[in-house]
């Protein structure tokens, strides 16, 4: 009896992994092949601002930005931590990092996983404080 319980357990954590796994698969950004048309807003830590239209095949945020230079940075665990873009570069000792917005709203995903479409609109800023 003991055997049966543990097996039907078993089984049934198995089936929650994989309704987990579809239901993560299924609401997954979803990226969009060929040319794109996107804007991204630069705002600099003195408040101006600079608009770059990029053309791009790209699939992701990152590949786009990295073909035209704008962004450096170092890999990290959830993908390329952005320390500089359009040739500034954020000071940690105060607590300045980029933030990364679409439509004026934040992406809850790195540039390596947030996905471009067609005429999206995406902003850069320097933030400051953690």
């Amino acid at each position: 009896m003991k055997k049966r319980a543990i097996v039907i357990s078993a089984i049934l954590l198995l089936m929650l992994f994989i309704g987990a796994f579809f239901l993560y698969r299924n609401y997954l950004p979803k990226t969009k092949e060929g040319e794109k048309s996107i804007t991204v807003t630069v705002v600099h830590g003195d408040g101006s601002s600079k608009d770059f239209d990029l053309q791009t095949n790209s699939e992701y945020l990152r590949e786009a930005l990295e073909e035209q230079d704008l962004i450096t940075g170092t890999e990290g665990e959830y993908g390329l931590f952005i320390t500089e873009v359009d040739g500034e570069t954020a000071d940690d000792t105060r607590q300045e990092w980029w933030c990364i917005t679409k439509d004026g709203e934040n992406v809850n995903t790195s540039a390596d996983q947030t996905p471009v479409a067609d005429q999206d609109q995406f902003e850069l800023t320097l933030k400051e404080g953690y």
